[in-house]
């Protein structure tokens, strides 16, 4: 089979696209036949060797996968089954998608949603499952939509894409954070109905409290821009923390707590319950219009994925990148 395998020499990750004898996969009950998977923020992380999140070379990447079941030797999936496999530390602890097969644990596999195709899965992938949970923390708190918008931001990217057209259409107004001035089309395509340049998002608000603009937040960029969120969000707000690009630390105020009663929930996408999963993907299967997330996505292949990653990381990359593995 084929895959992209990374090794390290001389202190740098070194990505290939080579044959893998099946031997080199995991010792895991699941034998998967990968049909496509995604490349995420992490994944480019992975894939460059920033952060050095991958302890043990050789590696195979890939964080999402969709395929077709070979054999089970647990018993719990059927020859033929089409399934998602998310999270749990794939493609990081262990070998993930960008290789022909795969081999995964039964407690990480959720079947391939009705209506979804392998393709629109991974158009999906971890970053509209993560949407979708940070969405169901919101409405789940009791934030219903009104006249205050819903705030994202990050909003053109994986991420935030996504959480703009299910915020919309869950019947939210929404208000998209970017710092793409040729994206505010795009983004109004996707349902934002207002659009704030991120730049009000760069520095700690000047008080604690400032005024209430949004009844809750899908909020992919932490540092400086999630403090500022917390004091602008309105009383009884959730803010869904998803993702930390500007930073993991920052300066706010106890008071949007105490006077607001604003929230913050962690949205952890990598071991979310598989009732949690199934929920997200159930919905993300009835909100997201085919012909939308068409638009998000475009399909690269497997040699393709090194220079992709750079370019996520660089942030020039809009809405979800789909990576072909099947044939590659």
């Amino acid at each position: 089979m084929r895959g992209l395998i990374l090794d390290e020499a001389d202190g740098r990750v070194v990505a290939s696209v080579r044959e893998i004898a099946g031997g080199e996969l995991p010792a895991l009950p699941v034998r998967v036949r990968v049909i496509y998977s995604t490349l995420n923020f992490k994944d480019a992380m992975v894939v460059t060797g920033l952060g050095r999140i991958v302890r043990s070379y050789p590696h195979v990447p890939g964080v999402d996968l969709v395929g077709e079941v070979l054999e089970d030797e647990s018993g719990s999936c059927k020859p033929g089954d089409l399934v998602v496999v998310t999270g749990f530390r794939m493609g990081e602890a262990t070998w993930g998608g960008y290789a022909e097969e795969a081999r995964v644990k039964p407690e990480w596999i959720v079947p391939l949603a009705d209506g979804l195709s392998a393709r629109q899965a991974m158009a999906i992938g971890t970053a509209g499952l993560t949407a979708m949970l940070a969405l169901h923390s919101i409405t789940d708190a009791g934030v219903a939509p009104g006249e205050t918008p819903l705030l994202v931001t990050g909003a053109s990217g994986g991420v935030g894409s996504i959480a703009v057209a299910i915020a919309h259409a869950r019947g939210f107004a929404v208000a998209a954070s970017t710092g793409k001035s040729n994206e505010h089309e795009y983004l109004r395509s996707l349902g934002a109905n207002e659009i704030i340049d991120r730049s009000e998002f760069s520095e700690s608000p000047s008080k604690p409290l400032e005024p209430a603009r949004w009844c809750a937040a899908i909020e992919a960029v932490g540092g400086a821009t999630l403090a500022k969120v917390i004091s602008g969000t309105a009383a009884n707000g959730v803010i869904a923390s998803v993702g930390n690009a500007s930073g993991n630390e920052f300066c706010a105020s106890v008071l949007p707590f105490l006077l607001r009663g604003v929230r913050i929930h962690g949205i952890d996408s990598v071991q979310a319950s598989l009732g949690a999963r199934r929920r997200a993907w159930d919905d993300l299967s009835e909100l997201l219009d085919a012909r939308l997330l068409e638009s998000i996505t475009d399909e690269i292949g497997l040699d393709e994925v090194p220079d992709a990653a750079a370019r996520i990381l660089a942030g020039g990359v809009r809405g979800r990148l789909v990576v072909r593995v099947a044939g590659s």
